[in-house]
């Protein structure tokens, strides 16, 4: 438990920030999703990344009229993006190594390029797909949306 508060108070400040600015979801969330993908390059873990994140960014955007569970699916998406390119994940670690063993002059800047334009176009796909599933308010399962209405006092 934190004692200073900082995660509320940035969510609250974010969100009046957002709002002057008058940013509609279709474009929040996308940036979401390319914040969570450029943080792939500076935290490894997801799980990490996301107690990171979490205690701002999903209050913010509730406040925005945005629900937890399309925040969530916006960071998963942009979470498993640079995925392919990323050094700091175990599995780009692990597939250099199973190419050296039949390309042994493989390196990392060979798989770096060889993987580069599919992390390219599924970056481009799961824009299209957050901003698509906003756009149209598509349902994200049983009883949940991309809106959400904060509770009356």
């Amino acid at each position: 438990m934190t004692l200073t508060n900082l995660g509320p108070i940035a969510a609250i400040n974010g969100a009046a920030q957002l709002r002057e600015i008058g940013a509609p979801p279709v474009l929040l969330l996308p940036i979401l999703l390319t914040a969570s993908a450029l943080l792939d390059f500076l935290i490894a873990s997801a799980m990490a990344k996301w107690t990171a994140l979490a205690p701002v960014v999903v209050p913010m955007l509730m406040m925005l009229g945005i629900s937890p569970e399309m925040t969530t699916a916006a960071y998963r998406v942009g979470d498993t993006l640079t995925n392919l390119i990323s050094p700091l994940n175990s599995g780009f670690v692990l597939l250099l190594i199973f190419c050296q063993r039949w390309i042994p002059e493989m390196r990392l800047g060979t798989l770096l390029a060889a993987n580069l334009p599919f992390a390219i176009a599924f970056y481009i796909a799961g824009l299209v797909i957050t901003a698509g599933w906003v756009a149209l308010e598509l349902p994200l399962g049983p009883g949940t949306g991309v809106p959400y209405a904060l509770p009356a006092r």
